[in-house]
């Protein structure tokens, strides 16, 4: 009976290592699939954060106001069937070929961010785009290979090694500190504050869906290994951790562009896999200097394209904010000349010396708002403006005051 179990064990995990060699090929259509579905799911995820948002008060990612909201629920469905094409493309193709394609996603975001949303990077923000995609595919393609994994208990061994637990710890401890003492006054400002969060919380998801992954697949091929207590503890991690990226994910998508989102989530999140890939399996498997110079020039490479990211955010945001300036010059003036017009009607009803009076005032340049005068003066008159103009208008008073006397003597002396 024991040599019948351990055969059809041994049968199990041959089927789970071996690979047919069309496997890679249908790993590689899921793979495309998977980049496409996500890509398209950014998009319909953000539609359906603005029109939740244009119901209620506020972002709709403070109130979760886009849970009632049937085009976000779409999106999300988009992106389920992404990420279990994705799933599924591990199963068929090695890592080296398929994390790569996931830039795809980014790419498919950017165009149809483009044409439905109407967001714009500029020539910076593209730049920094393409240095974050080529980085993270330095970092995947010289990344060291992950080992083979037979059976839960093995990865759940790797899990609970020393090195992992402390990470976890980190990761864990970092979360907590951004969610409640950093995200609250920062946020808002920083696509940086959220991603962070859902790329380190991302790289243990990824080390749990491995290990949920090949207790799925051992018990499809005949060995049950749903009673061993690592296979839940995989399925609780990979639940909790998926909540808290959805969540703060919608986030930073509602609060920033989603061509700043896309390319810094798919490079930070890459980079914490990686990094957490190398502490579970025992550090950096390389098979030569050249690997390893590889993998520091592609972190570098992301580095730097986070940076002209973020400096394409802060000019997009100043020329928005130029642009809201010079609208409310426009109007200022508008509103000024018509105050001018109004003056020179009043001037001309009250006669000759009013006129010229409301003709000074203009002159003397004075500012509204910070609105350009109608004609220029002289900086040298600058220190005898204010006074100018108080006089111009105690003159109108006293016009005003004389008119009002005059009439009421008239009215006196015909009674």
């Amino acid at each position: 009976m024991d040599v019948t179990l351990q055969a059809t064990a041994a049968a199990a995990e041959g089927a789970v290592t071996s690979f047919n060699p069309n496997d890679k090929y249908i790993g590689l259509a899921l793979a495309i699939s998977s980049s496409a579905a996500i890509g398209t799911s950014f998009i319909i995820t953000k539609k359906g954060l603005i029109s939740a948002a244009d119901s209620h008060d506020g972002f709709s990612s403070e109130s979760y106001s886009y849970l009632k909201n049937g085009l976000w629920w779409a999106g999300m469905l988009t992106m389920v069937v992404g990420e279990v094409a994705n799933f599924a493309a591990y199963t068929f193709a090695p890592p080296a070929l398929v994390t790569p394609l996931g830039a795809l996603s980014v790419l498919v975001g950017a165009i149809l961010a483009a044409i439905f949303l109407g967001e714009r990077l500029g020539k910076i923000g593209i730049s920094g785009c393409s240095l974050c995609l080529v980085g993270s595919i330095i970092v995947v393609l010289h990344a060291p290979e992950d080992k083979d994994i037979a059976t839960v208990d093995e990865i759940l061994e790797y899990a609970l090694q020393p090195g992992f637990m402390f990470y976890a710890f980190f990761v864990t401890c970092f979360s907590l500190y951004m969610i409640y003492k950093v995200a609250p006054k920062h946020g808002n400002k920083n696509p940086l504050v959220y991603l962070s969060i859902c790329s380190l919380v991302g790289s243990i998801s990824v080390m749990a869906v491995k290990g949920l992954g090949i207790a799925l697949k051992l018990t499809f091929a005949g060995n049950n290994q749903l009673w061993r207590a690592g296979t839940w503890i995989f399925a609780i991690t990979v639940a909790g951790c998926i909540a808290t990226q959805l969540n703060f994910f919608n986030r930073a998508l509602d609060l920033f562009p989603t061509n700043v989102v896309n390319p810094l989530y798919f490079s930070l999140f890459s980079s914490a896999t990686l990094v957490a890939s190398i502490i579970l399996f025992h550090g950096l498997n390389t098979s030569g200097a050249s690997q390893t110079v590889s993998l520091i020039c592609g972190f570098y490479t992301i580095s730097l394209g986070v940076y002209l990211l973020n400096l394409a955010r802060g000019e997009t945001e100043a020329r928005g904010l130029r642009h809201s300036l010079g609208d409310q010059r426009h109007s200022l003036l508008e509103q000024s000349n018509r105050l001018s017009l109004a003056s020179d009607c009043e001037g001309n009803e009250r006669g000759p010396d009013a006129r010229n009076s409301t003709n000074l005032y203009r002159a003397g340049g004075a500012t509204v708002g910070g609105v350009a005068p109608i004609f220029d003066y002289d900086e040298t008159a600058n220190k005898g403006r204010d006074e100018h103009m108080r006089m111009e208008r105690f003159a109108l008073r006293n016009d005003d005051s004389e008119d009002e006397e005059n009439e009421a003597t008239g009215r006196y002396q015909r009674v």
